[in-house]
């Protein structure tokens, strides 16, 4: 079963804000798709079930609206449009994250990507369930089951073929401002015979990076040679005039889609406007989607 789709992710709003602002951001995402030529071309939106991390994020974590609420809230306003999140397992043992997995896909969440704990704690903290546990234990409750693909962190290639093993059907990639993916799946193609539907992420970078750096933060490893290439590179495009942006841009799509588009692997597209939904982004998405979109969308 894939998926077959482009993504939107949309972060619920901050929790103080409540419904109306849900509602905005839904209305926000039509008005640029209609605005753009992106109507009806959207067919999923990608909650993330966000956790606090460390003190250094540019911009401040508050409470956020919780997904399942969220998605309440926006599904009337988005007509056609169906809904993907992250769930973060590591702080809920079985019995919680059973129920919660339950109300998720009763509201008729269509995928659902385990996530464990922040950056800033070691692999198996946390006193509930490892992502890799949920992945074979949700096997017959949930079809679309995701992992977090990136391409550039070392032993990547290990770790994503024991959660193919463990039972994940697509992989949503952080985000791409490189075509290391390219070179990643060519060589897990070549060494396995798993082929998971890969939700290729991309992300609009505008020119007020250049002053908070929220995506430089998100994308960081310290020490990974490849990932400060990929962050110089976002610094280039806030730096630079809109339309160089645009192209630089769709032209690392074009990249990736040619590299990867031979290797077996089923595609979809994922698509992050990280500071807010605007028409600027949805231009950039655009031209990207003119040049290939998923089969279902063609």
């Amino acid at each position: 079963m894939t998926l077959n789709t482009v993504a939107l992710e949309l972060v619920p709003p901050n929790a103080e804000l409540g419904r109306d602002r849900a509602v905005e951001e839904a209305h926000k995402v039509r008005e640029a798709a209609s605005a753009t030529g992106l109507e009806g071309r959207i067919g999923h939106v990608m909650m993330p079930g966000m956790i606090e991390e460390d003190d250094g994020r540019p911009i401040e974590m508050k409470p956020k609206m919780d997904v399942l609420d969220f998605w309440n809230v926006i599904k009337p306003e988005l007509p056609g449009v169906r809904g993907l999140c992250t769930q973060v397992t590591a702080f809920l043992e079985e019995d919680p994250l059973r129920q919660r997995v339950r109300d998720l896909r009763e509201a008729g969440i269509e995928g659902i990507a385990f996530v464990g704990v922040p950056r800033t704690m070691n692999d198996g903290d946390g006193a509930g369930v490892a992502p890799t546990d949920a992945l074979s234990l949700f096997a017959d409750e949930v079809p679309n089951r995701g992992a977090i693909l990136i391409p550039t962190r070392d032993s990547e290639l290990g770790r994503f073929n024991f959660k193919c093993d463990r039972g994940a059907t697509y992989a949503l990639t952080q985000l791409l401002y490189s075509d290391a993916i390219v070179k990643f799946l060519t060589e897990f193609a070549a060494e396995t015979d798993h082929r998971p539907e890969i939700l290729l992420s991309f992300g609009f970078v505008p020119q007020v990076e250049s002053r908070i750096g929220l995506i430089n933060w998100l994308i960081q490893d310290p020490g990974n040679a490849a990932v400060a290439e990929e962050q110089a590179f976002v610094k280039e495009l806030a730096a630079a005039e809109p339309v160089q942006r645009r192209q630089r841009m769709v032209d690392l799509y074009k990249r990736v889609i040619d590299g990867v588009g031979e290797l077996g692997f089923p595609l979809s597209i994922h698509l992050e406007a990280t500071y807010n939904v605007n028409k600027a982004a949805f231009d950039t998405f655009a031209d990207m989607l003119a040049y290939w979109s998923p089969p279902t969308l063609d």
